[in-house]
């Protein structure tokens, strides 16, 4: 039973699906699906619901026309100092200024100093690295209100990341960010369930691991998260012009965080983003965008209005993966139709995707390019597994059953296959059936007049045409023996009902009727070749049998074991010198039985057959009296009239 079960499909299916899984494990490990991943991402972060303008933000831009104005390719220390007093008039809770100050520009470099040492005032620096030199902070401003705005932008050039924390350095944006919650009370701390980790409000910032989500090689030195974008449009702008020409609501302005920043073309600071593919007209993102993006990013995870986007663990995305491929090579071994398995694996990815949208608005990063490899090469490999397997199975039926099958019998074959056929083997199951044994009488004196081979190629034509007979009525040869044949009605799928073992019964003597018409037309052709006329006898028996696989691994053949076979080949063999006709055909009361009134019947009574301790009552099929096949029967005669009288052999 244990072996058994270890043969079956779905044992097979499940090794298979985990191979298959393990190399999709093992080629996300190596960072073969990244760039897809990525590019995944960048899709379900487009597909999610789209997200208003933040009101809490403003973003005063310095636009090409605005340096236009000024005649300048950037504004002066003093444009800077006159736009921070326009603000704090109308009360912004944190004003932002994304420009360097670290050496002076133009004139008012003391108005410009004494506006950024306002507490609501943040400016930006630049760490550097070996290949960008770093930028200092604007001169005289609290380490408390400047941070960096370095960004970690991945291989691709796209910008999915925002580094917060580096060399115990905050970042422009979470110091933005910070001043602006402080007067709701939320501040910093550590978390208590990750120590050393930030705590914020609702949120607790985990760092971005080289390996989270579908990242393999990135660099996530210091503290990253993923950048969760709210939308493209991230807040309300005016130009600096507007500002200075007071074209602006003073509302706009109130407890907001108000970021001053670079929008011109000329600025070069921009980046791609996931939302690049969408973007017409333009497809990067300013950095002063960025920053803002960053910083609604903070206050919603601070508030709990929106999840900061985190990676499953390891051990977790790999069962998520490992799961998409087992559930679709499961499915590909239980679905037979390819159309069926094509509309069920679609919705399949369908389900996948919507996953992992669905999932990344919760603030999870699910991998769904690995999957959807696995899921189609563990379906491909399953049907190359179903084919080879059928391969397999048609070449065990083929050499069990042999070729002598009607399309009739082929076709229940076909559409019985995967039942049929377990583990290479046909199982073993009891069946009702009719059995035909028939053999040549005089095939003696034939092999002394021809030459082996001769004599091989005149058999070879007899056993084709008496074949030939029992396919077309729906019969299977089971086996040659010598110039006989062994022939089986109603196997190998089980009958149900009696109209259908009758049919059986009906067509095996319908086949020996045929049988015998054809040796009479060969005996014409045998006497016109000099060769002399031959006999026949034919036994038929419908009962019990048991059929299937008999053998080692190494030979095995269709056997058909039972009574009925035993007392067919007796019938064929019995009272061998009472043969009316060049062909005698007797068949058993059990197959009389189920025969249509038209055939042509005579008693011979009850005989006691070789071997059988009862008898057996026995009919003649007359062939020379004239009948009307009826093949499709719509009743079953069970009166027969049987001689009273037994026989002894």
């Amino acid at each position: 039973m244990f072996k058994r079960w270890l043969e079956s499909s779905f044992v097979h299916t499940v090794l298979i699906s985990s191979a298959i899984a393990g190399l999709t494990l093992s080629a996300a490990r190596f960072a073969v699906f990244e760039p897809l991943e990525l590019r995944a991402y960048d899709w379900m972060m487009r597909s999610r619901p789209q997200q208003s303008s933040d009101p809490r933000l403003l973003i005063v831009s310095v636009t090409e026309a605005d340096l236009q104005w000024l005649k300048a390719t950037s504004p002066s220390d003093r444009t800077l100092a006159q736009a921070i007093e326009i603000l704090q008039q109308h009360q912004p809770r944190v004003i932002g200024i994304d420009f360097y100050r670290d050496l002076p520009q133009g004139e008012g470099q003391a108005q410009l100093r004494k506006q950024l040492k306002a507490p609501n005032v943040t400016g930006i620096y630049r760490i550097g690295s070996d290949k960008q030199p770093g930028i200092p902070a604007p001169q005289g401003m609290a380490p408390e209100q400047t941070g960096f705005n370095d960004l970690s932008i991945d291989a691709d050039g796209v910008l999915r990341r925002a580094l917060i924390f580096a060399n115990e350095e905050t970042s422009f944006a979470m110091q933005t960010a910070f001043i602006y919650l402080e007067k709701s009370q939320i501040l910093p701390q550590a978390s208590s369930s990750y120590p050393g980790i930030l705590q914020l409000g609702a949120s607790t910032f985990l760092p971005l691991a080289s390996t989270s989500g579908g990242y393999r090689t990135a660099d996530t030195s210091g503290h990253q998260i993923l950048l969760n974008y709210r939308t493209p449009n991230i807040a309300r702008q005016i130009r600096l012009k507007q500002l200075f020409d007071r074209q602006f609501d003073p509302r706009w302005f109130k407890d907001k965080i108000v970021l001053i920043g670079n929008t011109a073309l000329s600025s070069n600071d921009f980046f791609y983003t996931p939302y690049s593919p969408n973007q017409h007209n333009l497809h990067r993102m300013s950095g002063i965008e960025i920053h803002a993006q960053i910083i609604s990013q903070v206050l919603d995870a601070a508030t709990g209005k929106r999840s900061l986007i985190n990676a499953l663990p390891s051990w977790t995305e790999s069962l998520w993966i490992v799961s998409w491929v087992l559930l679709s090579g499961l499915i590909a071994n239980k679905v037979r139709r390819l159309p069926l398995l094509g509309g069920i694996q679609a919705s399949l990815v369908i389900v996948l995707l919507s996953s992992g949208v669905i999932a990344l608005e919760l603030g999870t990063w699910l991998s769904i390019v690995a999957p959807l490899i696995g899921m189609s090469a563990s379906s491909i490999g399953i049907i190359i597994y179903r084919i080879q397997r059928l391969q397999h199975q048609n070449r065990i039926a083929i050499a069990l059953l042999g070729q002598n099958t009607s399309p009739k019998v082929a076709q229940a074959l076909w559409k019985n296959r995967h039942t049929l056929i377990q583990s290479g083997k046909l199982p073993g199951q009891e069946v009702t059936a009719t059995l035909l044994f028939a053999d040549l009488q005089g095939f003696s004196s034939m092999s002394e007049k021809l030459s082996p081979e001769a004599l091989l190629n005149w058999l070879n034509d007899y056993l084709a045409a008496m074949t030939e007979q029992v396919t077309q009525h729906d019969g299977i040869v089971n086996k040659f023996t010598g110039d006989g044949l062994f022939a089986v009605f109603g196997v190998p799928i089980p009958r149900t009902d009696e109209t259908a073992i009758a049919q059986d019964a009906q067509n095996a003597v319908n086949s020996a009727i045929a049988m015998s018409e054809k040796l009479s037309a060969l005996n014409q052709q045998w006497i016109e070749q000099g060769l002399g006329s031959f006999r026949m006898r034919i036994g038929i028996c419908t009962g019990t049998v048991v059929v299937g696989s008999l053998g080692s691994k190494d030979r095995i053949e269709y056997g058909v074991i039972g009574d009925s076979v035993n007392t067919a080949a007796r019938l064929e063999a019995c009272l061998k010198e009472q043969q009316p006709s060049d062909c005698r055909i007797l068949i058993s009361e059990s197959t009389q039985q189920y025969l249509d009134d038209r055939i042509p019947l005579e008693a011979w009574g009850a005989i006691q057959l070789n071997g059988k301790q009862r008898s057996v009552t026995v009919y003649r099929v007359d062939p020379t009296v004239p009948y009307v096949p009826l093949r499709n029967l719509d009743r079953v005669s069970v009166s027969r009239t049987s001689a009273d009288d037994a026989i002894d052999l």
